[in-house]
């Protein structure tokens, strides 16, 4: 038996997410309600470089996060605009928060950050061949950061420490990492 969406309340329509009282039926046949956030989806890319001694250097983002109390080191990303492509989203996102195109953008698949409460998906992408936009970053009113170079074993190591939290950006790290072997 697949579930089955009896009734919907929306309780709050917001620039980001919506929130809803879902009256479901669940596959066991018993019927409850669940709050459900609904969220249009991101995507983010990894960009990397290799330096001239060979070692593949990761570009990050150290960005002030409200909802985390401080500074999150974390992949250039941002949200779907509507029915965007999560491809173009994510060229998008480098160019604005990195100042970088990729003329190669591999896909590493895609993630539900929360399925507890929220549909959200992210799709996560490797950004390589960068080439500098000529205007530089371009940051949104809310968007306060900084980008940070470090090699990507460095960072994967953050990430498998604990000193990177943000999911996302931890599954990013991992899948490029055995991607490219490193």
């Amino acid at each position: 038996m697949q579930p089955e969406l009896l009734a919907t309340t929306s309780i709050y329509q917001g620039r980001v997410v919506q929130l809803s009282i879902d009256r479901v039926r669940l596959p066991n046949g018993r019927d409850t309600d669940l709050e459900m956030i609904r969220h249009p989806g991101a995507a983010v890319a990894l960009p990397v470089e290799t330096a001239a001694d060979g070692v593949v250097q990761a570009l990050l983002v150290r960005q002030y996060r409200y909802a985390a109390s401080g500074w999150l080191l974390e992949v250039p990303g941002g949200k779907l605009d509507g029915d965007e492509d999560p491809e173009l989203c994510a060229r998008r996102e480098l160019e604005e928060e990195i100042g970088r195109t990729a003329r190669s953008l591999t896909g590493l698949g895609s993630i539900f950050t929360t399925p507890g409460f929220t549909d959200e998906r992210i799709w996560l992408y490797l950004a390589t061949d960068l080439d500098p936009v000529a205007s530089g970053p371009a940051l949104e009113a809310d968007e306060v950061l900084t980008v940070e170079r470090l090699p990507l074993a460095d960072a994967v190591e953050m990430a498998t420490s604990g000193e990177i939290t943000d999911a996302k950006t931890v599954v990013t790290l991992f899948r490029a990492a055995a991607l490219l072997r490193i």
